[in-house]
């Protein structure tokens, strides 16, 4: 009678917790779901998963990994996630896409003026002609919202400063880690590419209003990773310590990247950060 007892006892749990597991999986489903086009809504005005469109298996897919999961892993605002996906974009010159993401951060509160530093700040390491591409882009943006041009001027330094100042950023972060690299370049080029480093790279563009280091060096360290550029990857996560930005904020940052430059990029810029 007691093996009886204790038989229906554990069918019971087995079926009850049988039952929670179940529900706990389709929470989570409807919870993916739900955020999704809780966070599309925010960002785009619009409705997530709609079924509609010429590939709406692709959109279903990608929408229910990118607002539904990534948007809501690690501690970032949406403000700082919408400024790494629209430097990231800017990076990989995919600009239809970086369009609406210029759109979706100003709707979550990015001001103009943060949203053009967040892409100056792509050009020491995409070069000018993809920066001004992206520029091109988010000014339609504006223009399209009423937004006068040009925006309110944020440069700090003048030609006899810019060195100067540019260093008072770099040492702190990076030392003279680019002038021993390079300290064997004939022809006084030894001398030239570090300068040329800290009067652009710092003097021209973290000197700038509008973003503080801490959020540059973030952007910085998203463009490196959207570039593949592994070895500079490995400065500047520990100069983004330096700034203020811990290995979770820096790993949640390459996983808001992940959708937009892939599985492989962002991988390898993940085990990097972790192994400092």
């Amino acid at each position: 009678m007691k093996q009886k007892i204790v038989l229906i006892i554990g069918i019971s749990l087995s079926l009850t917790f049988g039952v929670e597991a179940k529900n706990d999986k389709k929470d989570t489903t409807m919870d993916r779901i739900e955020t999704c086009k809780q966070n599309y809504t925010r960002l785009f005005g619009g409705e997530a998963l709609s079924g509609k469109g010429s590939d709406p298996e692709l959109m279903d897919i990608l929408q229910k990994f990118i607002f539904g999961e990534v948007f809501e892993t690690g501690s970032l605002d949406h403000k700082t996630r919408e400024m790494i996906t629209c430097v990231t974009l800017a990076s990989m010159q995919t600009l239809p896409q970086l369009k609406s993401h210029a759109a979706a951060a100003l709707n979550v509160g990015v001001s103009p003026i943060e949203l053009r530093e967040a892409i100056y700040q792509c050009a020491p390491f995409i070069g000018f002609p993809k920066t001004l591409n992206a520029i091109s882009t988010i000014n339609e943006v504006f223009q399209e919202k009423g937004i006068p041009l040009p925006l309110e001027a944020q440069g700090t330094v003048n030609e006899d400063n810019r060195y100067e100042k540019g260093k008072e950023i770099q040492y702190p972060l990076y030392g003279d880690e680019i002038a021993r690299t390079f300290s064997n370049l004939p022809d006084e080029m030894n001398e030239s590419l570090p300068r040329f480093l800290t009067e652009v790279g710092f003097g021209d563009f973290y000197t700038r209003s509008g973003l503080d280091i801490k959020t540059r060096e973030l952007l910085s360290l998203c463009v490196l990773a959207a570039i593949g550029a592994e070895s500079q990857i490995h400065s500047h996560s520990k100069g983004n310590i330096k700034a203020g930005n811990d290995k979770a904020t820096q790993i949640a940052a390459m996983i808001q990247c992940l959708p937009y430059i892939g599985f492989p990029n962002a991988l390898n810029a993940i085990r990097i950060i972790d192994a400092l």
